[in-house]
């Protein structure tokens, strides 16, 4: 029988690695962590960068992983798939946070809805399943850009719904960071004015972030007077999220 191939096995470590990590990476770390030399590992991230499933920050030089890649890794797990992992744990955060729920992935650019869960009340409500939702104005959208699912979004010309919404390609790389330090994305009247929403990532094999699931109500009900939302709330849908990238396959 043959052996394995040493080159694809460090490749593979190297994209594991990005996966499970915090963020972007730098080589040497990178190295450092793989027990591997600088000028082995640069020379496999050169290549993973040129076939796309790694990219390089032009600002910090680090790297993460890249839109070929996790395109790849939204493939094999269809929106049927997230949507019947996902109910379970929607219905529970509908009723913990009293607010309405929804489960995004991205299809061509936008927010695909694939699940959504009536807020607990009798108010009425309009079904949300199968909305296309712009990526760079909703709290769900964010999450998936700044895990980098399915691509970035244009850098120029995001339309703006409010005031609020984040046009600045700067100020919206600067939300993502955030997004990538804290685990969360919040929307405050980005898309629509009085409306608010949390959301987090969630995660299938490999850790690759393959949609994402949050809360979204009043901006009365979801912040306080500061215009931050709830920790309670934030701690709802972050578990909701870790609980359906378990089901997933998702190891952390």
């Amino acid at each position: 029988m043959p052996g394995t191939v040493q080159a694809i096995e460090r490749a593979a470590a190297i994209l594991r690695t990005l996966a499970t990590g915090p963020g972007r990476l730098g080589l040497s770390e990178i190295a450092r962590t793989l027990d591997l030399a600088k000028g082995t590992t640069h020379g496999i991230l050169r290549t993973l960068q040129l076939v796309g499933f790694v990219e390089q920050d032009r600002n910090s030089g680090q790297y993460q992983l890249g839109g070929a890649l996790l395109h790849l890794g939204t493939s094999y797990l269809d929106i049927n798939e997230l949507r019947s992992r996902s109910i379970n744990w929607a219905d529970p955060l509908a009723a913990r946070s009293g607010e309405s729920v929804r489960i995004g992935t991205v299809l061509e650019g936008e927010v695909l809805v694939v699940h959504h869960v009536f807020r607990p009340d009798d108010t009425f409500q309009t079904l949300d399943v199968g909305t296309l939702l712009p990526l760079h104005a909703t709290a769900l959208g964010k999450v998936l850009l700044a895990y980098r699912a399915g691509g970035a979004v244009a850098r120029a010309d995001l339309e703006a719904f409010t005031r609020r919404t984040l046009v600045d390609p700067r100020a919206l790389a600067s939300a993502l960071e955030s997004v990538r330090e804290t685990g969360w994305a919040a929307e405050i009247e980005e898309m629509t004015l009085g409306q608010a929403a949390v959301a987090a990532p969630i995660r299938g094999y490999g850790g690759l972030v393959v949609g994402a699931i949050g809360i979204s109500g009043p901006v009365e009900r979801l912040c306080d007077s500061r215009y931050r939302p709830h920790p309670h709330l934030i701690t709802y849908v972050r578990d909701a999220a870790r609980a359906v990238s378990r089901d997933l396959g998702a190891t952390r």
